[in-house]
């Protein structure tokens, strides 16, 4: 029985230890590419060797303990006991103390630093948190055309390398518009985590948190929503993409024009895109915005520069943006690819597939 079990214990114990492993792992904390994710791993690196040394001596006091005054055959009387040794009592009273302040000074400390306001060269991003996606608005940086708004992507947020980036979180709406909206909103909580660039930070629906992140050199960056927040949870992923001095200037003034002339097969997916589907179906324009055109609609992701290289993935950063098979099959049937998508199933037939597809890929 005893051999059994034991087997039994290592079999879990080397199962677990397989799980986590992961030869190509993105989502990294012990990983930092950027100073703010290094402050915080500064700080892991001591308290953990403290919580090991604890951890030791006080497992290791146990199985001493445990062996030193087991019981034993012919022995009946108790062994000596130490309650009422005053030297010892405060010993192991002021000993745990001086651990934890000497791990609480630079932990506040820590804190402090991460929760300065944003330093006087920081690009400022508003990101929001929808089922099952994220939103990010840049409001220094207008569009040159329209109401000048401020830029918006969805799902892949583009910074500069080696520049502060100051966030304000928010909950968004779920993809949904009126009134509902305005209840949901109060009942969905996200965390927003990209574990190269910075710690965690919760999406709290009726206030902004803030976050600072930066990447030490271009590149892409992978994070997820860390809050249960519905049935897709798992699938609201995120990246960043940091890019050099140069190409985020390129970036920006590519973001800020309105959308691209389409030809051809796209100019049909537009004109798709922008009316009524046949059958009272609806219409794209209810939830999603295209700059330059007659959807404005801010319930669903900005589509104005969806085929932009910087923008690799969608819903929810599930599915390559590149991938055609993937995107034909989402626009087949939203609900069948995610289950719960707020965006519906409108039946379209393949022409009205490959049109709409030809003009988003057209949207560069």
């Amino acid at each position: 029985m005893r051999n059994r079990l034991l087997r039994a214990t290592l079999a879990a114990g080397l199962l677990l230890l397989l799980a986590a492993c992961a030869p190509e792992a993105t989502q990294d904390s012990l990983d930092p590419k950027g100073p703010y994710a290094d402050s915080i791993m500064d700080l892991f690196v001591p308290v953990f060797w403290v919580a090991v040394g604890v951890f030791v001596l006080v497992e290791g006091a146990i199985v001493w303990i445990a062996i030193r005054y087991r019981h034993r055959k012919g022995r009946e009387r108790m062994p000596a006991q130490i309650h009422g040794n005053t030297r010892l009592e405060i010993g192991w009273t002021i000993a745990p103390a001086l651990i934890l302040a000497g791990v609480m000074v630079p932990t506040i400390a820590t804190i402090w630093d991460l929760a300065q306001g944003p330093p006087p060269n920081a690009i400022n991003v508003t990101v929001r948190g929808f089922q099952w996606w994220w939103e990010f608005e840049y409001p220094d940086l207008h569009r040159n055309y329209g109401e000048l708004d401020p830029v918006r992507v969805a799902d892949v947020m583009v910074i500069p390398e080696d520049r502060p980036v100051y966030l304000s979180l928010e909950a968004g709406g779920g993809g949904i518009t009126g009134d509902e909206a305005a209840d949901f909103d109060h009942q969905v909580i996200h965390s927003f985590w990209i574990p190269e660039l910075a710690g965690t930070q919760d999406v709290v629906p009726g206030r902004t948190n803030t976050l600072i992140l930066q990447a030490d050199q271009p590149g892409t960056y992978e994070g997820q929503c860390k809050e249960f927040c519905g049935l897709q949870h798992g699938r609201m992923l995120v990246r960043v993409v940091a890019l050099s001095a140069e190409d985020w200037e390129r970036w920006t003034v590519n973001q800020r024009r309105e959308a691209v002339a389409a030809g051809g097969a796209a100019a049909e997916g537009r004109d798709l895109f922008l009316g009524e589907l046949s059958g009272g179906r609806g219409s794209c324009t209810t939830c999603h915005a295209v700059g330059g055109t007659d959807a404005t609609s801010e319930a669903g992701p900005e589509l104005t520069h969806f085929a932009d290289p910087t923008h690799e993935c969608f819903a929810g950063c599930n599915w390559a943006t590149t991938d055609r098979e993937a995107l034909e099959a989402w626009l087949r049937n939203p609900p069948g690819r995610k289950l719960g998508s707020k965006m519906p199933n409108y039946q379209l037939n393949e022409d009205e597939i490959d049109a709409l597809v030809a003009y988003l890929m057209s949207l560069k």
